[in-house]
């Protein structure tokens, strides 16, 4: 973790308030190198772990209906700032030009693999 000087922080955050919180990450600058080391071996290995099964899936969702494994869509969180999402299909490619924007019981634009998932 890259931790800048008090001095090189832009001056609209150098403030009480700030300098605060910048304090408590200097004395835990330690703890944090650590816990970013653990996150990145936790990930790599449930990469490992589900990196096969993910792959089965995607087969399947090729396998059984045209179009794209992902379903992506952009979102807006409730500060505004807009993120994507990846999603594993499970409905037809135009599924938002078919029908509506409910899922509901026995919707046609559900894949069999959508259908499992």
């Amino acid at each position: 973790m890259e931790l800048r000087s008090w001095s090189e922080v832009p001056d609209r955050m150098r403030t009480k308030d700030v300098r605060k919180y910048y304090n408590i990450i200097v004395k835990h600058r330690g703890w944090l190198n650590m816990k970013r080391f653990l996150d990145i071996i936790v990930a790599s290995i449930m990469l490992l772990v589900l990196g096969i099964p993910m792959l089965v899936i995607a087969a399947a969702i090729k396998l059984d209906s045209k179009g794209p494994v992902f379903f992506r869509q952009e979102r807006i969180t409730q500060y505004g700032r807009i993120f994507r999402i990846f999603k594993f299909r499970t409905m037809v490619a135009n599924a938002s030009e078919i029908g509506t924007a409910v899922t509901v019981d026995n919707d046609m634009r559900i894949t069999k693999v959508g259908a499992v998932l």
